[in-house]
């Protein structure tokens, strides 16, 4: 027995029988899942600055904030488009109810995240209480939507090329 075998592998998920092909695509790679990744990056860091702001009252995490808040909002809203090309013009996604929780969950949470950027630059020093609650709830959403993303690819095989 070789020293430096893997382990057994745990219970693998069965791939389905035909793959779902992404219509927003680039070179047949679907642009929804690359464009996702600075927004929600923007939107958990905008959790960190505003935890930074109520620590410390630094106007820089204010600052910060509202940049984070608005690249999480117009970059997600940019990335929605790709995701909503593929759920309105795949008749297969459209079938999945995972393909609408997901949609749901992301324009209820951007609709969030475009609140909490709204009222940072309308008032930038006003984080506390409601643009920290904002921050968080947005957060939760993601996670949640995110998982649902995963399913999509995972269990329904949306935009995954088994072929190549």
């Amino acid at each position: 027995m070789p020293v430096c075998a893997p382990p057994p592998l745990a219970e693998e998920i069965p791939m389905p029988e035909q793959t779902i092909r992404s219509r927003a695509a680039l070179g047949g790679h679907p642009l929804h899942p690359m464009m996702i990744h600075f927004p929600v990056a923007a939107l958990f860091g905008l959790v960190a600055s505003d935890l930074g702001y109520l620590l410390s009252g630094d106007p820089f995490w204010a600052r910060a904030s509202l940049w984070l808040a608005g690249v999480g909002a117009f970059g997600g809203w940019l990335a929605s488009i790709a995701g909503l090309v593929d759920l309105f013009s795949v008749r297969r996604i459209r079938r999945l109810v995972t393909g609408w929780c997901h949609a749901i969950l992301a324009v209820m949470m951007l609709s969030l995240a475009s609140l909490n950027w709204l009222q940072r630059y309308l008032a930038a020093e006003q984080i506390l209480p409601w643009g920290l609650y904002l921050s968080l709830l947005t957060a939760l959403l993601i996670v949640l939507a995110a998982w649902l993303g995963g399913r999509l690819v995972y269990e329904h095989a949306v935009g995954v090329d088994v072929e190549g």
